[in-house]
């Protein structure tokens, strides 16, 4: 959900969360880190007045965005099969 999110544009921590509310900050910093670690998100620090920090998808990540509509498709094409039973 989080690689989702940030296809559209690089966000800042609140926007993310947001987004995917009702995510716990715990799990979502654990998520963020995670993501970085494995080079799929990129996190930007700006030091202005106030501290400002943006997430956006690596090159990495987003390569993985094919992938994903892939996997999208697949659910629309496949979720009439599922909700029959």
């Amino acid at each position: 959900m989080i690689i989702r999110t940030l296809i559209e544009r690089p966000m800042r921590f609140g926007q993310i969360k947001k987004r995917l509310s009702p995510i716990s900050q715990k799990v979502l910093t654990q998520q963020l880190r995670e993501l970085e670690k494995d080079q799929v998100v990129q996190r930007e620090v700006f030091e202005e007045k106030v501290l400002n920090v943006t997430y956006s998808l690596t090159h990495y990540g987003r390569s993985l965005i094919p992938v994903l509509e892939e996997l999208h498709e697949w659910g629309n094409r496949h979720f009439p099969h599922f909700s029959q039973r």
